[in-house]
C-alpha cells in the first residue's frame, strides 16, 4: 500500500488556519462576556480557551499529514498551552499576550547560545530548505537572533501600551508580515552565500 502525498495546501492551512480562526473568533466575541461556573470571562479569554485545543488538533493533523513537526512547532505548542492555560486559569489575558515574547526570547537565546559555541543551530533546522555556506549560515543566524529579540521587545511594547484589539491585529498580521519582510530583505545574503550554483557546476 502506497502513501498518498499530502496536498500542497495542507501544510500552510494547518499552520496558519488556527491563527486566522483565533482572529475571526476574537472579532466575533470581543465585546461579549460569558459567565461560566459563576465567573465572568470576556471574549478574549473565551477565544484563548478555544484556541488551545484548535491549535493542538491542527498540530496533530500536521504531524499526521507530513510525518514531521519541527522543534520550533513543538516548543510553540507547549508555550501556547502553558501561557494560554495561565490566562484562562487566572482570567488574565496578559499571560497569553506574553507568549510571543517568551517564544522569541527562547528562539533568540538558543541561536545566541549556538553562536557562542561557534555553531549555527539555524542551519540544523533549515538546511533542507536552503543551501548556504557555513559563513552564510552564521551571518543569517546572527541577524535572525537580533530580529527575534527585537520582536520580543516590540510585542512587549504593543501589548503593554495598546488595546486588546490592536494587539490581536499585530499578532495575527504584524508578526507574520515582519518575518516575511525579514527573509525578503536577506536576498543578497542568499545570493552571495548560496551553494546551489556551485553544486550544479560540479554536476555539469
Amino acid at each position: 500500500m502506497t502513501n498518498t502525498p499530502a496536498p500542497k495546501w495542507a501544510k500552510p492551512v494547518l499552520e496558519f488556519g488556527p491563527i486566522l480562526v483565533f482572529f475571526a473568533a476574537y472579532l466575533w466575541l470581543k465585546d461579549k462576556a460569558f459567565v461560566i461556573d459563576g465567573t465572568e470571562y470576556d471574549g478574549f479569554i473565551v477565544v484563548t480557551a478555544g484556541f488551545i485545543p484548535v491549535f493542538l488538533v491542527s498540530m496533530a493533523l500536521l504531524w499526521r499529514v507530513t510525518g514531521h513537526l519541527s522543534r520550533m512547532q513543538v516548543v510553540t505548542a507547549l508555550l501556547i498551552v502553558v501561557f494560554g492555560g495561565l490566562s484562562v486559569w487566572f482570567n488574565d489575558p496578559r499571560f497569553f499576550k506574553m507568549k510571543p515574547t517568551m517564544i522569541y526570547i527562547l528562539f533568540g537565546g538558543v541561536l545566541g547560545y549556538g553562536l557562542w559555541r561557534g555553531r549555527s543551530y539555524l542551519q540544523y533546522v533549515m538546511e533542507g530548505v536552503m543551501q548556504l555556506t557555513d559563513q552564510g549560515w552564521m551571518i543569517l543566524t546572527r541577524r535572525l537572533m537580533v530580529f527575534f529579540f527585537g520582536l520580543a521587545v516590540l510585542n512587549e511594547a504593543i501589548w503593554r501600551t495598546q488595546s486588546d484589539e490592536i494587539w490581536v491585529y499585530f499578532k495575527t498580521f504584524g508578526l507574520t508580515a515582519a518575518i516575511f519582510v525579514f527573509f525578503m530583505t536577506q536576498g543578497r545574503l542568499f545570493r552571495d552565500h548560496s551553494t546551489e550554483d556551485k553544486a550544479e557546476d560540479r554536476v555539469e
